[in-house]
């Protein structure tokens, strides 16, 4: 194994895949990254047992062969070399790389020792743009939830039916909701994408256009196509394997309230701008803000013992009996930050129930009230 490779291509290569190294791992071989010398390039290589992500980049390849290095290390060493061209060549398990005038040898492990996923082959390959994706992904994973208790919910819910394709993610609080209409989907079984693989897919996507993508009962492949003129040393995918959760994902349609009593616009901004404001003073432990609907107007409020009140005034258009809700605020701001639209619908009905955040783009945010004293 030999080849040469520009400082700036080693570098962007290997931040596309050690995001998922463990610096710890129980078996040492997880903490190296594969280099893998193939005839047109070098291929990267990082897993952590539950994911896998690679990439290839272009290298000028005299040898091919392969062997795996401690990754973050590896990373630290090539970003602190004096010159652009990095020369690296295999004697044993160890690894002899040169830059200008620094000369390292690292230590390495055989490659036939590192893991490898086997990629989803069932026919079933779905293909959106990377953009669709990411946009899907955005609405909706912040409301996953991080309890290791409730597992089963720690991930985004990928639902094919009608014609749609549906992600979903609750923490059993509150619910993310958003549907897009595609003419490849077929109806199937749905499948459950942990967090740790959604947070790699939202990091990656943005180099080219497509993403395709194939899943079994254990695991779902990512194809994440390079943009060849902005490929960035790229010179293939990028691809992201991944074992899914596996389980049935709740029915989550259940708590959508099915009749909405009242319904008002509101200025997404505006409204994510008062709430933080009011919010300042609330207590840690409850993250306690009030909504009172009133004559034309919504009053935003807080308080708390330790640092006093607050209040902000909100023009709306609306003329039914006045209703005081309490919400989490963080759960408002989250989702008012990821929303692309300005006009966001909120409906509600009581004190005790349910508010639903809706937009026009086939997006719907459950979030459930908190108790007043």
């Amino acid at each position: 194994m030999k080849f040469s490779i520009e400082k700036s291509i080693f570098v962007n290569g290997l931040q596309q895949v050690v995001n998922i190294v463990e610096q710890h791992a129980v078996m040492p071989i997880l903490s190296n990254v594969l280099l893998r010398c193939e005839s047109d390039g070098l291929r990267i290589t990082a897993t952590n047992l539950d994911m896998l992500v690679d990439c290839k980049v272009r290298a000028d390849v005299k040898e091919t062969g392969a062997i795996t290095l401690p990754a973050k290390k590896l990373v630290e060493i090539v970003r602190s070399l004096p010159h652009d061209n990095v020369m690296l060549e295999l004697d044993g398990t160890k690894v002899k790389l040169s830059s200008g005038r620094a000369n390292f040898q690292i230590m390495g492990l055989a490659a036939e020792e590192f893991p490898d996923f086997n990629v989803p082959d069932n026919g079933k390959k779905i293909v959106l743009k990377q953009s669709q994706l990411l946009r899907l992904l955005k609405h909706v994973s912040f409301a996953q939830s991080t309890d290791d208790n409730r597992y089963i919910l720690n991930g985004v819910y990928f639902c094919f039916e009608d014609g749609k394709l549906s992600l979903a993610a609750t923490d059993g609080r509150r619910l993310s909701l958003i549907s897009e209409e595609m003419d490849n989907i077929s109806e199937m079984k749905g499948v459950i994408v942990p967090s740790k693989t959604v947070r790699e897919l939202e990091r990656l996507m943005g180099k080219g256009d497509a993403v395709e993508f194939m899943f079994d009962a254990r695991q779902i492949a990512f194809f994440l196509k390079i943009d060849p003129e902005n490929s960035d040393g790229f010179i293939d995918q990028i691809r992201v394997v991944s074992k899914i959760i596996e389980g049935n994902y709740p029915n989550f349609r259940q708590i959508i309230p099915q009749v909405a009593h009242n319904r008002v616009k509101l200025d997404r901004q505006l409204v994510l701008e008062s709430i933080q404001r009011v919010a300042i003073v609330v207590n840690d432990q409850k993250n306690l803000v009030k909504l009172t609907f009133q004559k034309n107007t919504l009053d935003i409020s807080a308080e708390s013992q330790e640092y006093g009140t607050s209040n902000e005034r909100v023009a709306i258009v609306y003329d039914q009996p006045t209703v005081t809700i309490a919400f989490n605020y963080i759960f408002l701001c989250d989702v008012l930050k990821v929303l692309s639209q300005d006009e966001v619908f909120f409906e509600f009905k009581d004190e005790l129930s349910a508010g639903v955040f809706k937009t026009l783009d086939n997006f719907l945010y459950v979030v459930m009230p908190l108790r007043m004293n």
